[in-house]
């Protein structure tokens, strides 16, 4: 190696990268695009209302109780918000500092169980990421979910490999505050993944007692059980029926809100997510025979597959599912980064990514050819408008340094892919997603403050975007409108409200992009 790249070699084995690239990756732009709907506009609605009410129990979103998820991430929200300012960066905070604990988590773990430098590239890696980038930087529960899983993982294997009171009730701590989080995934994936470990390793006795430990299930009913006998006392049944029925039962029978998906749907997902490591994966899937019959590779393939195979059968599926089973999947690639040889295989997706995003315009003009849905249509061609010559220009430097890299031939493929990656990291939060946001949910930031200015009796019309609630700092009801309102909709639902209210003068007070903002004058006021 040459003196540079042996500088190379030295800084991505440095724990100051980490440091570095958690904060480019987590903490860079955090709170420069409006939040994003539905999720993160139903989160921070949830989290607003809780500040304004004094109710800390039971979390309400446009006055309705909101049985989605457990409290803690609105908690986490609420104290952020009470300290810095009710902001998109005080909002986001949580998840940043989440998925920052989840990175130190990873690099402790296998630094003990390995060594220093593979810990360091793991965590690099894992906070390089597509996904698990794009959960840090968003107001929801995903990123707070994921670092309690890991750390449940992290203590379970602990505890096989020397058990211990110690690491057991920690295990039950982590999955405690996972239940507080997001319910029972957070119980489920490591009892079922543990135990096929500790069967596949013939040490099924340690699992049972660890499995019915009364001292472990006490610790986990002291951190979950007084919120869920709080809103119990406070709604009542509401919450169980809804929650556990509905949202996770139902979750996984049927496709909720649209969310579905064929079976091989996360074949296709989890290349997207891994982005840039996708080729170095695929390397390391190669080798699952092999890696196989190390304790410590079955347990990360094991955590995995259980996570790959439960969401494939699931009636509901999203991108970001997927991230509770993608931990190991860093470890792994970390272990084996010296067999990734083929540069063709490294390269190849991040290099498809970045063509994809320099052709994006052209490919939204297609896409828009064939809409039929007018805010469908004019999102596209706003989306279209602001990918703008100087994105281009940006996205051909971004391009310049990818091939860079790649034609530097005196570093590893995989120190090539953690290089890339901090381009992509740059691109992705400085270039793409606040001009993406902007189109799609800067106009409603701007109706939720005008309406605020305006302050008049206020509903959302057949339209769910909860951001314009947190923006308007005040519930929108939903209830029909009527003379005297002012009306948020989707621009495709105003010719419905002008056939409902013929008597009423409407008259546009806001529109921008794929929403507007009318007033129903009543009859008085036209004379």
């Amino acid at each position: 190696m040459s003196k540079i790249a042996d500088y190379t070699d030295q800084a991505l084995h440095s724990r100051w990268l980490i440091v570095a690239v958690v904060v480019l990756a987590f903490f860079w732009q955090i709170g420069a695009a409006p939040l994003y709907d539905l999720d993160e506009g139903a989160f921070t609605e949830a989290t607003r209302e809780m500040l304004a009410s004094g109710n800390f129990v039971t979390p309400y979103q446009d006055g309705e109780p909101r049985y989605d998820k457990p409290v803690l991430i609105y908690w986490l929200q609420a104290a952020s918000a009470k300290v810095l300012g009710f902001s998109e960066m005080a909002l986001r905070l949580p998840s940043a500092l989440a998925a920052s604990l989840w990175v130190l988590a990873l690099w402790w773990f296998v630094r003990e169980k390995t060594d220093e430098e593979t810990a360091t590239v793991a965590a690099i890696a894992m906070a390089l990421s597509l996904e698990v980038s794009l959960i840090a930087k968003a107001a929801v529960a995903d990123a707070v979910l994921n670092l309690f899983i890991a750390l449940a993982f992290f203590e379970i294997y602990r505890f096989w490999h020397a058990p211990a009171r110690g690491p057991l009730l920690r295990a039950y701590l982590w999955m405690g505050l996972g239940f507080l989080t997001k319910g029972p995934v957070a119980v489920f994936f490591p009892v079922v993944a543990s135990f096929l470990f500790f069967w596949s390793e013939g040490t099924l006795k340690n699992w049972l007692r660890a499995a019915f430990s009364p001292l472990g299930w006490l610790v986990f009913l002291l951190v979950a059980g007084p919120w869920y006998l709080a809103i119990y006392l406070d709604n009542g049944p509401g919450f169980f029926e809804s929650f556990f029925l509905e949202h996770n039962l139902g979750r996984f029978g049927d496709a909720m809100q649209g969310h579905g998906g064929f079976f091989g749907y996360y074949v296709i997902v989890l290349p997207l997510i891994l982005l840039p490591f996708t080729g170095w994966f695929i390397q390391v899937l190669r080798g699952v025979r092999e890696s196989w019959r190390l304790p410590l590779e079955r347990f990360l393939w094991i955590w995995f597959i259980t996570v790959f195979v439960v969401f494939s059968f699931s009636g509901t599926k999203l991108p970001h599912y997927l991230l509770y089973g993608i931990t190991p999947l860093f470890i792994l690639m970390a272990r084996h980064r010296m067999e990734l040889v083929n540069r063709w295989l490294a390269y190849t997706p991040p290099v498809a990514f970045f063509a994809v995003l320099f052709f994006l315009p052209q490919i939204l003009a297609t896409i828009n050819g064939f809409v039929d849905e007018p805010h469908v249509s004019v999102m596209l061609a706003n989306g279209i408008g602001a990918l703008d010559i100087g994105y281009n220009w940006y996205l051909v430097c971004g391009l310049a340094a990818v091939a860079a890299v790649i034609r530097w031939r005196k570093i590893w493929p995989w120190q090539s892919l953690v290089l890339i990656g901090i381009v992509q990291v740059i691109v992705v939060y400085w270039l793409l997603v606040p001009r993406v946001l902007d189109v799609m949910q800067g106009p409603v930031k701007e109706a939720g403050l005008l309406a605020r200015e305006l302050d008049l009796p206020t509903v959302a019309y057949r339209t769910s975007m909860p951001s314009f609630s947190v923006y308007r700092d005040a519930v929108t009801p939903d209830r029909p409108p009527q003379a005297g309102d002012l009306v948020f909709l989707r621009i495709d639902k105003l010719e419905g409200l002008t056939e409902r209210f013929p008597e009423l003068g409407i008259e546009t007070r806001y529109r921008r992009g794929p929403v507007a903002l009318v007033y129903l004058k009543p009859p008085a006021e036209d004379d």
